[in-house]
Parts: C-alpha cells; structure tokens; sequence
C-alpha cells in the first residue's frame, strides 16, 4: 500500500505542476501552440513531459492499491503516451530551437530517474 501512496502523491505532483506551469499553453493535441515557450522549471525540470508521468504514476497507484489485475492495461497506456511524446517531440525540436538543449539537459521523459 505505501508504494501505491507513494506512487499517487508522486502523480499527483507531476500532473498539477505540469498543468500550472503549462497555463494557455495546454493542450489535448501533441502539436505545440503558437507564440508558445519550452518551460523547465518545477515538474518540467525533472521530466519532459510531467503531465504524461503523472498520469501513469496515478494509474499505477490506482491499480496498486486496487487489484493486480488492473495493471493488465497499464502498458498499453504507456505506450500510447510514449509514441505520443515521440511525435510531440520532433514537433517541439521544429518549433522551439531550444527544446533540443532542454532535451538534453531533462533526460527523463516521464518518472525522474527512472524513465
């Protein structure tokens, strides 16, 4: 149970400051906005794409704490949002010429330090 709580605090985390630090700037769609920025700071300075991560994180706490067998989903999630993030990032390497160096220095797409 604590991993669940660890895991949905962590989620929790990911996804409100990924959308705070978003602001207009949000978006169901993997294009970025025009007259947009890159942001690294908060949650996007440990992660690339914090709101991604904390979707998985809370999902993983969900099934965690509710049955095993509710994480027979959880990698096909994962991996929608992984080749989601792939698309968004070569849209992010055209639009904004310093996403390449943030890339670079936030190594971690969703879970710091892990993934």
């Amino acid at each position: 149970m604590a991993a669940a709580g660890l895991s949905g605090l962590g989620g929790l985390y990911l996804l409100g400051d990924g959308i705070a630090r978003l602001g207009r700037q949000i978006t169901p769609f993997p294009k970025p906005v025009e007259d947009g920025s890159v942001k690294n700071t908060g949650a996007y300075g440990l992660v690339r794409h914090p709101m991604y991560g904390g979707v998985l994180l809370m999902t993983l706490a969900w099934s965690l704490a509710s049955s095993p067998l509710a994480l027979v989903p959880w990698p096909v999630a994962a991996g929608f949002l992984d080749a989601k993030r792939r698309r968004e990032e070569a849209w992010l390497v055209e639009e904004y010429p310093d996403y390449e160096e943030y890339r670079r220095d936030v190594r971690h797409s969703f879970v710091p330090l892990i993934w």
